[in-house]
């Protein structure tokens, strides 16, 4: 039987409101900064959020539950420094910029629905696996051990990319050069990679509760990552910024 209704029908409530008032409360603070830049540190954070208040509103507080919470946790807020720090002496992101000098006045508003309550929602039902998990009092088992290495796995491979990206980055050398050593030798997109592995590690931990409807969640995200708003954004003028990438 899946169990991922049966989950929501505790998590769903508390944590979409957790994820609205966070939304929300993001905005007013990019009207202030005039930068809805801010939306992308707190992707990762937000889904401790998520898991954090499914662990209470469940009041499983099993060893599942707690596992999960701290890998997110060591997921979730790493990303959120690494993209805090990149991001935080550059300004507005050039595509929020390019939807603020495109809408003008009516921004304000089109922010709140386009860019801070959309990705609350995608955010949400990404985080399916974390919400089923969250509220199971079974025992661990062989696919907790399975999801427990898949996210560390992602992470590792997420975070010594990120890491490779970044010093090739502040490398006066390499400007207008692609970085093809270390991970980036082997995948385009090393970092998204990990990301969607992390993903499916965590869909592991769902399927160890029998929710299988949970795994909506990694599909989303890796959706997102090779079609959304990672790979096919990033892609989309790569080459004429580095012919080499070609």
């Amino acid at each position: 039987m899946d169990t991922t209704l049966h989950a929501l029908a505790t998590t769903a409530a508390p944590t979409a409101f957790a994820v609205l008032g966070a939304a929300v409360l993001l905005w007013l603070v990019s009207l202030v900064r005039r930068d809805a830049s801010i939306t992308d540190p707190a992707w990762g954070p937000g889904f401790v959020v998520v898991a954090a208040v499914s662990v209470y509103a469940g009041g499983a507080d099993s060893a599942r539950a707690l596992l999960v919470l701290a890998l997110v946790g060591a997921w979730g807020l790493r990303l959120g420094w690494h993209l805090l720090r990149r991001n935080l002496a550059h300004g507005e992101d050039p595509r929020y910029a390019a939807m603020r000098a495109g809408h003008g006045a009516s921004f304000v508003w089109v922010s709140l629905f386009t860019v801070f309550l959309l990705q609350g929602a995608l955010l949400w039902v990404v985080s399916l696996p974390l919400q089923v998990a969250a509220t199971s009092t079974a025992p661990l088992g062989a696919l907790d051990l399975l999801g427990t290495l898949v996210v560390l796995a992602g992470l590792a491979i997420e975070s010594v990319a990120d890491a490779q990206l970044a010093r090739f980055r502040a490398d006066p050398t390499s400007r207008g050069r692609v970085l093809d050593t270390g991970l980036w030798a082997w995948t385009r997109h090393p970092n998204y990679f990990g990301d969607a592995v992390v993903w499916w590690g965590f869909g592991a931990f769902a399927l160890a509760t029998g929710g299988w409807g949970a795994l909506v969640g990694p599909m989303l995200m890796t959706l997102l990552l090779r079609r959304v708003s990672g790979v096919t954004l990033l892609e989309k003028d790569i080459v004429r910024r580095r012919p080499g990438y070609a």
